[in-house]
């Protein structure tokens, strides 16, 4: 229900957002709108508001929404109105009312950006753990505490922009130029990142692991609702046994706690010099394409430790804004270059999500706080704007298509070859949405 409920949240925003795009677009253009929807079939509720009368809907199905507006191409419209029909308006016009859907999806992720930046998002350090013997990284010369600090010349301020400039450069391939903190620039090959999954470790083949310093078995923070809470571990309690093995270190508890989602796991611990035990069930979560345990409790970190290996990406607001632009145009090129891949057959189809993954991720997300499914909600954002951009037949990627065709060649495109158009997209539509189905069928089982 707390998954259902916070994907239904996000849905809403991003698809109310992105048919708002579209109604503004038509009201600056004069062209009347019928009706704005949000989902589709059955209304649950509905409400005429405005001089138009426009129809305000609330639909049964949440996957999607629409604005309808006034058309000669699909009733009779009265004489006095036609010029307001949207078949009537320029194609300049058109163009800009299908466009402003994804436009509108493009500034929300700016915004949200900006928003995450001004208010400053704590971000481990691009520090890098000890590279296994024989890997490309230990090869290159790269040392545990190494941090680089850009990768091809683009700057990396946290470990997730060093994984994302890698995966860039690894789904690319050939090699990347890492540049360390003091000056340092070396060369690592990139052949061995796994294009299969990239919701997985893809790095590891490389030797690029999170630094990770040694810390004791001790509980520093418990989250409320967490499993660790809710079995009644606490603050400063030190964790001595697990599954009857001896907890040598904070490292190896995250090890055994992953390896149980879901799975009772008997746990002694001493609290105040006093033993005890008890019986603790991680809660199951998807990270990088797989399901794993996490109980909601963080390690005991000294503030000297924790400052050398955090930092917080915070600017005032003017660079937030910046940040934030930057910030969606990385995202949109990095989407836009992975679907190219996926195309040309250069990264596997395995790696496209559907509704089910995007609940899973809206629920998860959510259950970290503010911060982290303001976040998603950017991502996801900019990928909708980027996927109702292609040119397929349906989606305002393919309306432009046929409006672009009209600007050069000086005529419309005509009501047979959009019929066809129609087809193939709604077949292209069905086979993406059967492959992303299948995808999350097989994560949420377990299939990968």
């Amino acid at each position: 229900m707390h998954t259902l409920l916070w994907f239904l949240i996000a849905i809403g925003v991003l698809v109310v957002v992105h048919e708002f795009g579209h109604y503004l677009a038509a009201r600056l253009a004069g062209v009347k709108v019928l009706r704005f929807s949000v989902g589709f079939g059955r209304p649950l509720v509905s409400r005429r508001v405005g001089r138009d009368a426009t129809e305000w809907t609330l639909a049964a199905l949440p996957f999607g929404g629409y604005v309808k507006m006034l058309d000669e191409r699909e009733g009779a419209v009265p004489p006095g109105e036609a010029h307001r029909s949207f078949n009537r308006a320029t194609v300049s016009r058109r163009i800009g009312i299908v466009a402003a859907g994804p436009a509108a999806n493009f500034l929300l992720a700016v915004v949200f950006y900006w928003a995450l930046f001004l208010h400053g998002l704590p971000a481990l350090k691009p520090l890098i753990g000890e590279p296994p013997a024989g890997t490309p990284a230990a090869h290159a010369g790269l040392a545990a505490g190494d941090e680089v600090v850009a990768v091809n010349g683009v700057a990396t301020a946290s470990f997730q922009d060093l994984r994302l400039a890698l995966l860039r450069a690894g789904v690319a391939g050939g090699s990347a130029e890492l540049t360390l903190a003091g000056g340092r620039h070396v060369q690592i090959d990139m052949p061995s990142v796994e294009t299969e999954n990239l919701e997985r470790d893809t790095l590891r083949p490389l030797g690029i692991v999170r630094y990770d310093p040694p810390l004791a078995p001790v509980i520093g923070e418990v989250l409320a609702d967490g499993a660790a809470a809710r079995a009644g571990l606490r603050p400063g309690d030190r964790l001595v046994a697990a599954a009857g093995m001896p907890v040598a270190s904070w490292q190896a508890w995250v090890e055994t706690v992953r390896a149980h989602p879901s799975r009772p796991l008997r746990v002694e611990y001493a609290r105040q010099g006093r033993h005890a035990a008890l019986t603790l069930v991680p809660d199951t979560v998807d990270v990088d394409g797989e399901r794993i345990g996490r109980i909601g409790a963080g390690p005991e970190v000294d503030a000297a430790l924790r400052a050398s290996l955090m930092t917080e990406l915070r600017y005032s607001p003017l660079a937030a804004l910046g940040q934030g632009i930057a910030k969606t145009w990385e995202m949109s090129v990095f989407t836009v270059e992975m679907m190219a891949r996926m195309v040309m057959g250069q990264v596997s189809w395995k790696n496209l999500s559907g509704p089910l993954t995007i609940a899973d991720y809206a629920g998860q997300s959510a259950s970290l706080g503010w911060v982290s499914f303001v976040g998603f909600l950017a991502l996801v954002s900019v990928s909708l704007g980027v996927l109702n951009l292609l040119p397929i037949p349906l989606l305002d990627g393919g309306h432009l298509m046929y409006y672009l065709a009209e600007v050069f060649t000086g005529r419309p495109v005509s009501e047979r070859t959009m019929e066809i158009g129609g087809r193939i997209g709604t077949a292209l539509l069905l086979l993406l949405m059967s492959f992303a189905l299948f995808n999350d069928l097989q994560r949420l089982l377990g299939g990968q």
